[in-house]
């Protein structure tokens, strides 16, 4: 590849990156299955979690509660790409969200989950796209209900 080539696909498999976390934080959550190949494949190590298929992952992503306030931070984004069809990164994330949200601000926290994605992208008719993803959560705790506010 030539280095614009190479530069990118860095480019559209960070967007891949940022898009998913924006989707679950700010759009529909089970629109991330678009980023993904059919045969694309989320994986949490821990609990032995899988879901495969794009049809599994709307489905998987979609269940997400609806009055759950989310945000996850992105930082350190190593994209590597291997070759004019495949790619693959490490981006480290923070979490912090709360179940049970009606409006307003929500008091902050300390974050719910700190870890890391290690991600695989292939080239599909010429769009970037998640192969697989793969998460690993070194420091995490159960999501937090906010109380009803008295009246």
């Amino acid at each position: 590849m030539d280095p614009l080539e190479a530069l990118l696909a860095e480019r559209a498999c960070e967007r891949l990156v940022l898009g998913f976390v924006h989707r679950l934080d700010l759009g529909e959550p089970s629109s991330v299955a678009d980023l993904f190949t059919e045969d694309g494949v989320w994986r949490w190590p821990e609990g032995d979690r899988l879901v495969e298929g794009r049809a599994a992952l709307g489905a998987y992503f979609g269940a997400r509660p609806a009055d759950r306030l989310s945000r996850r931070m992105m930082a350190n984004v190593l994209v590597t790409v291997d070759s004019p069809a495949e790619a693959r990164a490490t981006s480290y994330f923070t979490t912090y969200r709360v179940d049970g949200h009606t409006g307003g601000m929500v008091p902050a926290g300390p974050p719910v989950q700190i870890g890391h994605y290690e991600d695989t992208f292939r080239e599909v008719d010429g769009t970037w796209m998640l192969s697989t993803r793969t998460l690993f959560l070194p420091f995490g705790g159960p999501t937090p209900r906010q109380r009803p506010s008295a009246a």
